[in-house]
């Protein structure tokens, strides 16, 4: 495998390990004081065997971080160029609240689930604003970069 390919490969994988590893590794946020029969979801999480979620979340979690040392040793050895964590970071960070808010989104509650609506009028700003920052970004720095190499 080509060495410029490795550090897109483990951008790519860092980027989609995140709000999976968050994900599963928060677990399910149900009310404890009744059954889950009983429970309102503002959107019914999927239904899977117990623990799988959590082992989801920790094999991307192994993945992020492979990916992210991987990306951090090209950094240093200058096959990636540092500027292109402008564009990852936002979207770590969207990765980290997508997660975070698909498990508020299917939490267990009595009547409302308000953290839902929070998450679907403040969540969904924030991650759009960081995804179109991302993406900017990466346009700016790939046309500077083509402008540079002429």
């Amino acid at each position: 495998m080509s060495t410029h390919r490795v550090p897109a490969l483990s951008a790519a994988v860092l980027v989609t390990a995140v709000p999976v590893a968050t994900w599963g590794l928060l677990g399910q946020d149900d009310y404890s004081g009744l059954p889950p029969a009983q429970l309102d979801h503002a959107v019914e999480p999927l239904d899977l065997p117990p623990g799988l979620d959590t082992a989801l979340g920790v094999a991307a979690l192994l993945l992020a971080g492979g990916a992210a040392a991987l990306l951090a040793r090209a950094t240093r050895r200058g096959t990636f160029a540092r500027h292109w964590w402008q564009v990852l970071t936002p979207l770590i960070i969207a990765g980290l609240l997508a997660g975070y808010g698909v498990r508020v989104l299917t939490a267990g509650v009595v009547g409302a689930n308000i953290g839902a609506g929070l998450m679907a009028m403040a969540g969904g700003p924030v991650l759009a604003g960081l995804a179109l920052w991302a993406a900017g970004r990466g346009l700016w720095l790939a046309r500077r970069e083509v402008r540079l190499s002429r």
